[in-house]
């Protein structure tokens, strides 16, 4: 990069990377700041994430999915050094704005980023339908087959009827307490 002496306060940006490879870049970047001691200059590096729980086979797995792959979120201050190190951090292609110059993520954006990142909550992830004969595995039904009325994936919860006494009961259960017939 030709010198263009780099001066502005500090910001967050996005850097693009090599999509797969950003817990890499962000393993590598701490080294370097480590190593070339710039804590001065960068001061955190985060790969946005968010716990998905997924159902298979009536078991609920927990994955971390990117919020946003092939990107890093740096908060730095940008002069010619710490441009220079992110940039020529291993599988980093650049920053994300106009040719060489980055261009910070705006305050609104990474307060909606931080929004998010702070639910906390995991997110199910489902491969029921409503409509769907599933048999329940787990409770007082335990063993009673019936059909989901009504899904709640933020609650990872399901509606299912089931024939009890005669009558077509409504119950509500956890996606770990089904699965498909």
């Amino acid at each position: 990069m030709p010198k263009q002496n780099l001066k502005r306060g500090r910001n967050w940006y996005a850097i693009h990377t090599y999509s797969g490879y950003e817990e890499a870049v962000k393993k590598d970047l701490l080294q370097r700041i480590e190593s070339m001691n710039l804590q001065d200059k960068i001061f955190d590096v985060i790969v946005p994430t968010m716990t998905e729980i997924e159902m298979k086979k009536g078991k609920a797995k927990e994955n971390k999915k990117r919020i946003f792959p092939g990107y890093v979120l740096v908060d730095m201050t940008v002069d010619d050094e710490s441009w220079y190190v992110v940039r020529n951090t291993p599988n980093v292609t650049g920053f994300i704005g106009s040719g060489t110059t980055p261009v910070p993520i705006t305050q609104e954006e990474m307060k909606r980023v931080r929004r998010f990142l702070g639910q906390g909550d995991a997110k199910y992830k489902i491969d029921f339908t409503i409509g769907e004969n599933v048999k329940i595995t787990d409770g007082p039904f335990a063993s009673y087959e019936g059909q989901i009325k009504s899904i709640d994936s933020d609650k990872g919860k399901v509606k299912v009827t089931v024939s009890f006494l005669g009558r077509e009961t409504p119950v509500e259960l956890n996606f770990t307490q089904i699965k498909k017939l």
